[in-house]
């Protein structure tokens, strides 16, 4: 595969990322990570690395397009600090634990542990599992810890944690805009140190591709950036005209899909 093909497998997956993500209300991570796998199939990358490779790219994308969600919900007053701040030491530890934990898997293990993260969530999709309010009062301490789980699995599998943490908001009392707000601020350092972490475990790596700093490639870290914020945009818009439900029953499907293809890889 040239690089300009590759650089338009790029440009396109960030769009479909971006679009996914306005229209479904969910991070890019499950859909970037997937691509970004049979992308580097294309061009041939070692089989080795392709996994850690989506993971770490992932993870760095996630840390500029969050960013602008990050910041419209802070302007609106919707993120929790005092909640953020009480996470944020187990959302770093917890980050660099999961990028340590895949380093020291194989790729076609985390692949498979891949595939049934991926099936959870479209299970959860698919029956409409949204989290029940409530007001448990976490000290710091079990917030430190629910960060550190929330990090891990989310280096771990190249996603921003909003998955795991609004039921975790919810069920401590925040309103669905706190919660989200406060999720998409969760992302960032999740991003952040699980990005660089990424490119320290995988630096000097023999299998490593030409234009890739450890497991960050680069050409689809830039492309996925350029296209997938505009088209988040595009995504919300089309949230507010398609049916409901049928959004979350064709994405779960969808997510259901992917998953059985990881695990019979």
């Amino acid at each position: 595969m040239t690089i300009v093909t590759a650089l338009l497998i790029y440009l396109t997956l960030g769009a479909v990322a971006g679009t996914m993500a306005g229209v479904f209300g969910v991070g890019g991570g499950l859909i970037i990570v997937p691509v970004l796998v049979f992308a580097f199939e294309l061009q041939n990358i070692a089989s080795e690395i392709t996994m850690h490779l989506a993971i770490g790219t992932s993870l760095a994308t996630i840390l500029v397009t969050g960013s602008s969600s990050t910041l419209g919900h802070f302007r609106r007053g919707s993120i929790h600090r005092e909640w953020l701040i009480a996470l944020l030491p187990g959302l770093v530890l917890g980050s660099i634990a999961g990028v340590f934990v895949a380093d020291n898997l194989s790729g076609t293990l985390l692949e498979t542990m891949f595939g049934l993260f991926i099936l959870l969530i479209a299970t959860k999709m698919l029956f409409g599992l949204a989290p029940k309010p409530g007001s448990v009062a976490l000290g710091k301490g079990a917030m430190a810890l629910a960060g550190g789980v929330i990090g891990m699995i989310s280096a771990l599998f190249g996603i921003g944690g909003g998955a795991m943490t609004v039921p975790l908001l919810s069920r401590c009392g925040a309103s669905m805009t706190q919660a989200v707000g406060t999720a998409a601020a969760v992302g960032l350092p999740i991003a952040l140190v699980g990005a660089l972490t990424f490119i320290v475990v995988g630096w000097g790596n023999s299998l490593l591709p030409a234009w890739a700093t450890g497991f960050v490639m680069w050409p689809a870290f830039f492309s996925i950036v350029i296209t997938s914020v505009p088209f988040a945009r595009l995504g919300v818009k089309l949230a507010h005209i398609l049916p409901a439900l049928t959004l979350r029953l064709s994405f779960a499907l969808l997510l259901t899909v992917v998953g059985v293809r990881f695990l019979l890889s």
